[in-house]
């Protein structure tokens, strides 16, 4: 029986809940054991609090982020809020003032494009609305409407952003306190796909038309060699979202998009598999042996490529000695690229070897 993966909840959930935490505190003198958290979706959950303790002018709880069974380099992490009261808001009665700011391990804005404008913590709107109504529903509990300033921290969060993208996209000194539903999904990817689309809105904000999708690092860095006089902006990796990436780049307005893949991804691509993840897409040697037989007339290899157990060991078939079959998989990226995003995007294949030569590009650019 297959086991059914569990939810987590985001950083934008876990910094408002540290957040009422510490209200909470302030308020009734005892630190909670855990809080109610209303959600962007309009749900609730149940949070648990790690650390609340009071501090000589406000308090200071911390949550552990718990990302469910989702992979993400920030479960485990430690999400703190500091909350310090001040003097009611003027007129008395009226909604208490809230003001959220970042401090320690969390990322600051440095580039235009992101939802928030350069110079701003990276505490994107969503969480942002989660910490001040959380705060909020504490204070209205107590009666009095203060002013509430909140300074949102991770202690390791300069560690974790090394594991991210977020230097790329102008966030330095930190981690994104993120979530647009405030639940972690298991392999939903929601923080990857955000990457994506804060990646590309980076890059035309930079005043580029043209970008270059990878699947990968390793993938990158050979685009990067390929084209070093394209500046950082330019290149955006994209994972197994093939049809999701493609769709962006058309509505933020690019005229050009370049593909720049390994031969496994390329075949998916080229069968136009939205996600090209394997447990998603099947590794299309059957289809490569039928152009083979097509293009080819080459029943010989085509046999061979059906009884390889690698898409790797397949590119050692055809290239280069068969460089219009390797033509077909990269023609056939290109229309279903297209599909994807439109007929105003101009769509460029290149397949790498393994060693990150130019194996294929579909402007004989090579």
């Amino acid at each position: 029986m297959k086991k059914r993966l569990r939810t987590g909840f985001t950083t934008g959930t876990a910094a408002a809940a540290a957040a009422k935490g510490a209200a909470m505190l302030l308020l009734e003198g005892r630190p909670p054991e855990e809080v109610s958290v209303a959600l962007l979706t309009g749900d609730r959950m149940a949070i648990p609090i790690h650390r609340c303790r009071r501090t000589g002018d406000g308090a200071v709880c911390t949550v552990i982020k718990d990302a469910g069974d989702d992979p993400d380099v920030t479960h485990g992490a430690e999400i703190g809020a500091v909350v310090r009261l001040e003097a009611p808001a003027e007129p008395a009665g009226g909604p208490p003032v809230v003001i959220v700011s970042g401090g320690e391990g969390v990322g600051r804005i440095t580039k235009p494009g992101l939802e928030l404008p350069p110079g701003e913590p990276a505490i994107n709107p969503g969480p942002r609305r989660m910490i001040v109504q959380a705060v909020g529903e504490a204070i209205a509990a107590h009666g009095p409407k203060s002013t509430v300033r909140i300074e949102i921290f991770v202690p390791r969060g300069k560690e974790i952003a090394r594991k991210t993208l977020n230097e790329r996209l102008g966030i330095v000194g930190g981690i994104s306190i993120l979530g647009t539903t405030g639940i972690v999904r298991p392999m939903s990817h929601e923080a990857f796909t955000a990457t994506i689309a804060a990646g590309l809105s980076v890059a035309r904000a930079a005043g580029l038309d043209r970008v270059v999708l990878t699947t990968g690092r390793r993938s990158e860095r050979f685009a990067q060699r390929r084209w070093p006089q394209w500046p950082e902006e330019a290149f955006v990796q994209v994972g197994d979202f093939f049809q999701m990436s493609l769709e962006l780049a058309a509505r933020k307005g690019f005229t050009q998009v370049i593909l720049a893949v390994f031969f496994g991804k390329a075949l998916k691509m080229a069968r136009g598999a939205p996600h090209t993840h394997a447990a998603r897409s099947e590794l299309s040697l059957d289809a490569l042996a039928q152009w083979a037989r097509e293009l080819c007339s080459d029943a010989a290899l085509a046999q061979k490529i059906r009884a390889c157990h690698t898409a790797r060991e397949a590119f050692g078939l055809i290239a280069p000695a068969h460089p219009a079959l390797l033509a077909e998989v990269g023609r056939r990226i290109v229309a279903a690229a297209g599909r994807f995003a439109g007929r105003e995007v101009n769509i460029r294949s290149v397949i790498f070897d393994f060693a990150g030569n130019v194996a294929f590009d579909s402007e004989k650019q090579v």
